[in-house]
């Protein structure tokens, strides 16, 4: 059994790791850390865990070696406590921003700050494993991905991996309160509050460094034009992303064949496009508490528009179920381990 530490356990990411891992089967749950809930039951701040575990909160100076260390930190935390966690984890796996960006410059930019590890940068595997499978076997260091850009990078791949696209892509986000929640320049609601929508700027989204980043292909760096908007949910991210073929006479079955070709032997992707019915092209309420991701398209006729649609649960192919696969990977377990839930319907 690999002994698996969760630091920053408190939050909503950090809370939906420990749910993920007590059902892994080659994984015990050493601990969990949070300095405001110290000596707390996990399950007091996490109720949907009651009688799951009966481990309590450990504050971070009691932190010993373990063979995963999850980092589930606020940004810029995990960076500021390097020295700290990284001889704590054989592995380690952080879900924060500290250490996705491969450019040191972009993190002034993006995130306000001088990175303190600017060389260790290069040194983190990005996380996503549709992209990455490979680079995160044996890795030691990995970092999580955005929400929003995993959603976005997930559903636009294969366009501009084959180059069917044009640089140029307008992205429009609705993501739920438990995501928005964290980000300063995206719209917020938070219905446990006053349910009033707070708006932010429109522009500007950070996830737009990483969505750049990782659709770069052949050296050919996309333009990435993001809005993103809190809506009426507490889960869920839906990406609509607008972009324009190189070839106008490319056909819909041209682009069937470039996403079958990429996710076809992928265990977490869905292609979604029905002819009839409700639920015709991605949902995100179908996939809360799923790993999964659905991705749909509509070729626009007569003209050179593709608009592609990606769902998913932010809190789990978002953040903490797309940590856990990439665990998985890095350690040469079955990559659905832990992450067999179905998602609910209706929900």
């Amino acid at each position: 059994m690999l002994k698996v530490s969760v630091v920053g356990g408190s939050g909503y990411a950090g809370g939906e790791l420990i749910r993920l891992l007590l059902g892994h089967p080659a994984v015990a749950l050493h601990q969990v850390t949070s300095e405001r809930q110290a000596g707390r039951y996990v399950y007091s701040v996490h109720p949907n865990l009651r009688r799951a575990l009966t481990l309590r909160f450990s504050p971070m100076k009691d932190l010993e070696p373990c063979d995963v260390l999850f980092l589930a930190l606020p940004h810029g935390r995990a960076a500021a406590g390097w020295g700290r966690f990284s001889g704590l984890g054989g592995h380690i796996i952080d879900l924060s921003a500290d250490f996705r960006l491969r450019d040191p410059a972009a993190y002034p930019r993006w995130y306000g700050y001088e990175h303190p590890h600017p060389d260790l940068l290069r040194r983190f595997v990005y996380g996503l494993p549709e992209l990455h499978r490979e680079e995160l076997k044996g890795a030691r260091l990995v970092s999580g991905t955005g929400c929003l850009a995993t959603t976005a990078i997930l559903g636009l791949a294969p366009l501009f991996r084959h180059g069917l696209v044009e640089r140029r892509v307008i992205l429009e986000v609705k993501v739920g309160s438990s995501a928005a929640g964290s980000e300063p320049n995206l719209s917020t609601h938070h219905p446990e509050r006053d349910g009033v929508m707070r708006s932010f700027s429109p522009t500007g989204h950070r996830h737009t460094a990483e969505i750049e980043q990782e659709l770069t292909f052949r050296g050919e760096r996309p333009e990435v034009y993001m809005s993103a908007t809190a809506v009426e949910a507490v889960r869920g991210a839906l990406v609509t992303a607008h972009c324009f073929l190189r070839d106008p006479a490319v056909a819909a079955r041209d682009l069937w064949r470039a996403y079958r070709e990429d996710y076809e032997s992928e265990p977490c992707i869905r292609l979604v496009m029905d002819r009839a019915g409700v639920y015709r092209y991605p949902e995100p309420k179908l996939l809360s508490g799923t790993n999964l991701c659905d991705v749909g398209f509509e070729r626009e006729e007569g003209t050179a528009r593709v608009v592609v649609m990606a769902a998913l649960d932010n809190l789990v192919k978002g953040a903490a179920g797309n940590a856990l696969q990439a665990m998985n990977i890095m350690l040469g377990v079955d990559e659905r381990a832990g992450l067999e839930s179905w998602g609910l319907h209706p929900a």
